[in-house]
């Protein structure tokens, strides 16, 4: 059931952590990959789980029930998206169309589970932030550019459910770009998308990263 807010209630966040896709370049669930005691997923989870808001979401696809045999028990929403080869698209679909109908957030934060250093330091920084500068959207700030995570208000619900296949948020931060805030990131570029990604982010090689081209 949809939560009925006044103006004098305080703005309701919702998290949405996408980890439906395949791992095509990797070849295995980079949702599972080992981090020191945990996968790269569960540290998501933790880390989203210290973070003060009012939902958090989990869209799964490939692998669903692999992954979700490993995850460590958060009180996090666990979706699946039976259209994830469709893309990107698709999984802010499905979290977001639940989202609105069953707590009608203010904004909403979107993650991936691919980048080892989002933490919930991090996360809350992004919320503070998107009060402070006034911006309809906040995103982090890392080798050049604005990307996840990243904070929409409501205002651009329409724009994301619009979204179509491999189109991911950072259409509208371009399509958007004066109504952007940002907070820096510095290891936002490591994101693990291969084997040599994984294995520079084993032997903490992070001139690896500042090279590497998507």
């Amino acid at each position: 059931m949809k939560n009925q807010q006044n103006s004098d209630q305080p703005i309701h966040t919702a998290l949405l952590i996408l980890g439906a896709g395949n791992s095509s370049r990797l070849g295995r669930p980079k949702q599972l990959l080992g981090m020191k005691n945990t996968t790269l997923l569960n540290h998501t989870l933790q880390e989203a789980l210290k973070v003060s808001c009012q939902v958090r979401v989990l869209v799964l696809g490939a692998y669903q029930k692999e992954i979700q045999a490993k995850i460590t028990p958060t009180d996090t929403e666990i979706l699946f998206n039976k259209n994830w080869e469709n893309g990107m698209a698709s999984s802010i679909q499905v979290g977001l169309n639940w989202l609105i109908d069953h707590y009608d957030p203010d904004q909403v934060l979107i993650l991936l589970c691919d980048q080892p250093f989002v933490d919930q330091k991090l996360l809350e920084k992004l919320i503070s932030q998107k009060s402070n500068v006034k911006k309809g959207i906040v995103g982090s700030a890392y080798a050049g550019t604005v990307g996840v995570p990243v904070l929409f208000e409501r205002k651009y619900f329409p724009e994301l459910l619009a979204l179509k296949g491999k189109e991911g948020a950072k259409k509208l931060l371009k399509k958007f770009g004066e109504d952007v805030g940002s907070i820096n990131f510095p290891k936002g570029n490591v994101d693990i998308d291969t084997e040599t990604d994984f294995d520079a982010y084993m032997k903490e090689d992070w001139n690896y990263f500042e090279e590497k081209k998507d």
